[in-house]
């Protein structure tokens, strides 16, 4: 409640009980995320005269993402943030297209993905991460799976398109994959 940005008076202490849950979830982004809904959560304890109070539970207190909440080192975790996403090739280093793969059929669904990401693999190498199941693997009776490529900026997105595309057309003359659904999301955020 104290996220979305309603303000109550008189707030002296804050409680985050599962900060793991927020550090650990699959995502790139995760650790600033985490930054920064703990230090605006932190924000809210302590608004009047009364002096607040911020309590954050977790497996592993010494993560170097709760120091940095607790000193409010926000250069820190930028550089730390920055650091990593160049060296595992992510943004704003890297361009990313998500691929998501839908079907009733979660063989058939498995089968589409594994031959989708075996060619990507072939035309980008190893820039194209193994099939995934998202969170939230099956929404209205249909199975996703997602495969992630990593673009370098200097790449010309047009050939990296063609390719994709023709990619898809290779995949769409396969009778037993016409079924499934290709959603693109270039730039993934």
């Amino acid at each position: 409640m104290l996220t979305k940005g309603l303000d109550f008076r008189n707030v002296s202490l804050v409680g985050v009980m599962n900060a793991d849950s927020l550090l650990n979830f699959p995502d790139y982004r995760a650790h600033e995320r985490t930054f920064q809904m703990l230090t605006q959560v932190a924000g809210r304890a302590g608004r009047t005269r009364k002096r607040g109070k911020v309590i954050i539970r977790s497996y592993n207190p010494y993560h170097q993402i709760l120091k940095q909440v607790t000193t409010g080192d926000y250069d820190l975790m930028f550089q730390e943030q920055v650091y990593e996403r160049e060296q595992y090739k992510y943004p704003p280093i890297n361009r990313i297209i998500k691929i998501t793969f839908k079907h009733k059929n979660y063989n058939t669904l498995n089968e589409a993905a594994e031959w989708f990401s075996e060619a990507l693999r072939t035309n980008f190498g190893g820039t194209v991460l193994e099939p995934e199941f998202p969170p939230v693997s099956r929404i209205r009776n249909q199975y996703l799976k997602n495969v992630l490529v990593k673009i370098g900026k200097s790449e010309s997105l047009g050939r990296t398109k063609k390719n994709i595309k023709r990619i898809e057309k290779s995949f769409n003359s396969a009778s037993k994959f016409r079924s499934v659904r290709v959603i693109y999301n270039v730039d993934h955020i």
